[in-house]
C-alpha cells in the first residue's frame, strides 16, 4: 500500500507553495512596475537639476562653456535655448522645433530623444531671462537604476518566504501534535486499553475530535462493563439449572434416587431443562433482532382481537399462580398496520416479565387504548415496583437480574431487553414507570397508526 504524505510535510509544503506563489505573483508584478518607477526617480532628478541651473545661468553658462558633465559619470548633457530660438550645447541634437517652441512659451518639455547612438531622457524647463535649458541621460541609468532596485527586492521576498515556511512549519506542529496524540490514543483503545484521555486542544475542529475519543472511551468502558455483568448472569442461569440437571444425574446413577422418588426426580430434571430451553430461546431471539435478516410481517391488526386471545391464555395461566388477571379493551376493533405476531410476542414478554414478579392474590392487568396517533397497551402489575434507579436501566440486559436475584424472583435478565427491541423493530416505544394503578410497574407501549416499513435497517 502506497505510504501516505505526513500531516506535518503536507501542511509545510503547502504553505510554502503558497508562498511561493504569492512571491513570484509580487515579483513579476514588481518587476513590471520597478522599471516605470525608475525611470520616473530619474526624470524628477534631471527635472530637478535642470530647474537648479535654469535658476543660476551663471552656472549653466560655465558648464556649457566647459563642455563637460554636469553630474559626472551618469552622462547628463546640457542644452540651452536662447530667446531667439537657437540652440547650443551637447544636448542640441534632441532638441526639436516644438520643444523649443514650448520652452519659449514658458512650459516645461519632458520626453525622450535620441543622441549619441544612445536613447536618452529629455527634461527642459524655461529660463528666467527667455529661452531656456535642457538636460538628457541616458535610458541606461534608468536600467541601471532598475536593477538596484530589484537587488533590493530579493532580500524581503527571500524573507517572506522563509517566514512562510517557519510559519507553515508551527502551523504543522500545532495541527499535527494533537492529531498525532488522538491517533495513537485511537490505536490504544482498539487494543483495549481504557480509561485514557485525549487533551482537548488544538483548533475547534482537532478540540471536538479529541472530545469525541474521550467520550468514546467512556462509552466502550461502560458497554463492556454491561457486557462482563451480562455474561456474569448468564453463566449464573445456566450454572444454577446445570448444577441441579448434574446433581439429580449423578444419584440416578448411583441408586441414590429410586422407586417413586424417579417421577419426581424426572419432573425436576424436566423443570430445568425448560429453564435452560428458554433461557437459550431468548439469546437466539435476542440475536436474531439483532441481525440484519430480521423481518417483519405487516398488515392490518385488530388490536382489540388481539388482547381478547392473549386473555384467554393469561387467564388460565396467571389462575394456577393465583394471580388475578384483568383485560381492559374498548371492545370495537381497534385497527393498526403492523406485525400482529410480533406484538404478541412483545405482550407476551411483558406479561411473563410481570407475573414473575405479582404475589398471589394481587392483580395483573393487560390494557388497551385507542389514540389518535395509534394505540397504547399497558402491561400493569401488583408487584412490588421500581425504584427510579430500576426504571432508568430497565431494558438493559440482564441489570435487574443481576441488582434483585436473591430478593425477588427474577428471570434470565432478557426478557425487557428483547421487548425493547422488538418495540423499536415495531416502529413503537416502550417505556416502564415505576408503580402504576395496581401498586407494581407499569410498562406502556405506544404503537403508531402506520409505522410506514417497519423492517430492521
Amino acid at each position: 500500500m502506497r505510504r501516505r504524505a505526513a500531516l506535518a510535510g503536507s501542511v509545510v509544503l503547502l504553505t510554502t507553495a503558497v508562498a511561493a506563489v504569492a512571491v513570484l505573483v509580487t515579483a513579476l508584478f514588481a518587476w513590471r512596475t520597478i522599471r516605470s518607477t525608475a525611470e520616473s526617480q530619474e526624470r524628477d532628478q534631471l527635472s530637478r537639476q535642470a530647474e537648479v541651473m535654469a535658476r543660476t545661468p551663471a552656472l549653466a553658462s560655465l558648464m556649457l562653456d566647459r563642455q563637460q558633465l554636469i553630474a559626472g559619470p551618469n552622462g547628463t548633457e546640457l542644452a540651452l535655448v536662447g530667446t531667439a530660438g537657437a540652440v547650443q550645447g551637447p544636448a542640441a541634437p534632441v532638441v526639436g522645433a516644438a520643444w523649443r517652441t514650448t520652452l519659449l512659451a514658458g512650459r516645461d518639455v519632458s520626453g525622450t530623444g535620441f543622441l549619441d547612438g544612445q536613447d536618452v531622457l529629455v527634461e527642459g524647463v524655461p529660463a528666467r531671462t527667455g529661452g531656456g535649458l535642457v538636460l538628457t541621460r541616458p535610458m541606461s541609468s534608468v536600467d541601471e537604476a532598475a536593477d538596484r532596485m530589484r537587488g533590493a527586492l530579493v532580500l524581503p521576498l527571500g524573507l517572506g518566504l522563509s517566514g512562510a515556511a517557519l510559519a507553515g512549519a508551527l502551523l504543522a506542529r500545532r495541527l499535527a501534535r494533537p492529531l498525532v496524540s488522538a491517533a495513537r490514543t485511537a490505536h490504544r483503545l482498539s487494543e483495549g486499553e481504557r480509561g485514557l484521555r485525549v487533551p482537548v486542544e488544538g483548533p475547534a475542529e482537532v478540540a471536538e475530535l479529541a472530545t469525541a475519543l474521550n467520550s468514546l472511551d467512556a462509552a466502550l468502558a461502560h458497554s463492556e462493563q454491561r457486557q462482563r455483568d451480562f455474561l456474569m448472569s448468564v453463566s449464573h442461569e445456566i450454572r444454577t439449572p446445570l448444577t441441579t440437571v448434574r446433581g439429580y444425574a449423578e444419584a440416578l446413577a448411583d441408586k441414590v434416587i429410586n422407586g417413586d422418588e424417579v417421577p419426581e426426580a424426572g419432573r425436576i430434571l424436566g423443570g430445568e431443562m425448560e429453564r435452560l430451553e428458554r433461557f437459550v430461546g431468548d439469546l437466539l431471539a435476542l440475536a436474531r433482532m439483532e441481525a440484519d435478516d430480521f423481518r417483519l410481517d405487516t398488515d392490518e391488526v385488530d388490536l382489540d382481537a388481539l388482547v381478547a386471545r392473549a386473555a384467554t391464555v393469561w387467564s388460565a395461566r396467571c389462575a394456577g399462580h393465583d394471580v388475578v388477571f384483568r383485560a381492559e379493551r374498548p371492545r370495537h376493533p381497534v385497527r393498526i398496520t403492523t406485525d400482529g405476531f410480533r406484538v404478541r410476542q412483545l405482550v407476551d414478554g411483558l406479561l411473563e416479565n410481570a407475573l414473575r414478579v405479582t404475589p398471589a392474590g394481587r392483580p395483573l392487568v393487560l390494557a388497551l387504548c385507542q389514540e389518535e396517533t395509534g394505540a397504547r397497551l399497558e402491561v400493569r402489575d401488583g408487584g412490588p415496583g421500581l425504584t427510579e434507579e430500576d426504571v432508568a436501566v430497565a431494558f438493559e440486559r440482564g441489570t435487574l437480574t443481576t441488582r434483585y436475584r436473591g430478593v425477588r424472583a427474577v428471570g434470565s435478565g432478557l426478557g425487557l431487553a428483547l421487548a425493547h427491541r422488538l418495540a423499536t423493530l415495531l416502529g413503537s416505544t416502550v417505556t416502564a414507570q415505576g408503580h402504576g394503578p395496581e401498586g407494581g410497574a407499569c410498562f406502556t407501549v405506544r404503537l403508531p397508526a402506520d409505522p410506514g416499513s417497519s423492517q430492521l435497517s
